[in-house]
């Protein structure tokens, strides 16, 4: 029998429209109302450091999937900012999904984006899905936000499973409980450790991890170069993130 899943309920001050989980204070996603595409949240902005590990030309290209959907933030970034190819986001709780649509602009799936109502475990447990994407988007927290739902060795070795060879996969790791050092061994173990980087800690204590799938690192010139560009077009501060990201220590 399916558990019983929290309500979604949304709301506003100043301008700035927030989702939360049943009543807890725990913001599960955020959009500026009058900038709705627009990443307002620091850890969500982060989460988009993938592109630097990606040549300027093919930043847009191929198949980006979220598990876990927020407020929709990033899927609305990559289908209308980035125009990804595809986009699909995966999220298990119906009501998530529907507020989305109803507060958070999230559009109706078009030929280039997929909302799928799914656990995110089976997602990537799917043959089906074996390296169909160039971005995995990973923010898994239920309404307690006290650590990553799906946090295992074998969740992430799915989730490598799921990327193309040079793909890249981005997690939010968060939590009262959360060990920021064991989660981070476990994606390691999943993906190798050279293949492993994080960004320093928001002030809230989001850390950011980029794992990769077989990705060779520039050069700083070339990453440099990169991070320009992604400020000039996209409006992300790439240069602040290519000072705070560090390869995962041994």
């Amino acid at each position: 029998m399916k558990a019983e899943l929290p309500s979604a309920t949304i709301a506003e001050y100043d301008g700035l429209r927030t989702l939360h989980l049943g009543e807890t204070p725990w913001i599960q996603g955020a959009m500026l109302v009058r900038e709705p595409r627009v990443l307002v949240l620091e850890y969500i902005q982060r989460m988009m450091a993938w592109t630097l590990w990606r040549d300027a030309p093919d930043v847009a290209r191929g198949h980006a999937v979220q598990l876990g959907l927020g407020a929709g933030a990033i899927t609305r970034f990559c289908h209308q900012v980035l125009r990804m190819e595809r986009v699909t986001a995966v999220e298990l709780n119906p009501g998530v999904i529907a507020a989305c649509r109803q507060g958070f602009r999230l559009p109706a799936d078009d030929i280039r984006l997929t909302v799928l109502e799914q656990d995110a475990a089976a997602w990537v447990a799917d043959d089906a899905n074996l390296q169909c994407a160039q971005v995995l988007n990973v923010d898994l927290y239920d309404h307690e936000a006290a650590a990553p739902v799906l946090d295992s060795q074998a969740f992430y070795a799915a989730c490598r499973g799921a990327l193309v060879h040079g793909g890249l996969m981005t997690v939010n790791l968060f939590g009262r409980a959360a060990s920021f050092e064991a989660s981070a061994a476990r994606i390691a173990a999943a993906f190798g450790r050279d293949q492993v980087w994080s960004l320093r800690p928001t002030r809230e204590g989001n850390t950011v991890v980029v794992a990769a799938r077989g990705v060779v690192v520039p050069g700083r010139e070339l990453l440099s170069a990169r991070a320009a560009t992604i400020e000039h077009k996209y409006g992300l501060p790439a240069r602040k993130w290519l000072r705070m990201v560090r390869p995962l220590q041994a």
